[in-house]
């Protein structure tokens, strides 16, 4: 059983790490408004994960993955939810958060409320999750209990790299302060949501 642990989780490890709308979104605060927010966002993305770790513990999430209306509602509101996010940064981009009136956005609601809806208007979590997680599980725990133990490792994977992530960016903020890097990356995340949330809406189910 723990050998099957270790596979999974490698398997985890290697789906974290590969670059998304979640990084993007958390590069976004982290650089615009410090630490403390990136690692709130960071809490959304992982109570979105978290939310659809029971649904899928629960066999909920796997009726929402049969079922194609449902799934294409949820999945044209996440890419819509990316676009704005991604029109949201080029609108601001460069400008000073304390001259364009984003203080609110300080609030942890706010970043949290990001993080989180990110994560539970995205329909590919459901399907990761009822598709792989099964395999994954280990045969020695009934079912749910190991899909649960796979979602606990997930989250803790992502908390860890992601938190390591607004980390390594807190580090460079004043570097990214500067206004013409703000800018510039505010342009460039915007242009990468905005991607992102195309190619959520294009893709097939």
């Amino acid at each position: 059983m723990y050998t099957q642990v270790f596979a999974a989780t490698g398997v985890l490890a290697l789906l974290t790490l590969v670059p998304g709308p979640d990084m993007a979104i958390v590069t976004k605060r982290a650089v615009s408004h410090g630490r403390a927010d990136g690692m709130r966002t960071v809490g959304g993305i992982c109570l979105g994960l978290l939310l659809w770790g029971a649904l899928t513990v629960a066999g909920l999430a796997a009726l929402l993955a049969a079922s194609a209306e449902v799934y294409l509602v949820v999945k044209l509101a996440g890419a819509g939810y990316l676009c704005f996010l991604g029109v949201q940064a080029l609108r601001h981009a460069g400008a000073d958060p304390a001259v364009r009136g984003e203080q609110a956005d300080r609030r942890g609601g706010s970043a949290w409320r990001t993080g989180l809806i990110s994560n539970a208007l995205n329909p590919k979590i459901a399907v990761f999750y009822t598709g792989l997680l099964p395999a994954l599980a280990p045969s020695g725990l009934r079912p749910a209990v190991g899909m649960a133990l796979l979602v606990a490792v997930h989250l803790l994977l992502t908390l860890l790299w992601l938190g390591t992530y607004v980390h390594v960016l807190s580090r460079a903020r004043r570097f990214f302060a500067r206004p013409r890097v703000r800018g510039a990356l505010d342009r460039l995340t915007g242009v990468v949501l905005i991607a992102f949330g195309i190619r959520v809406a294009t893709a097939a189910s």
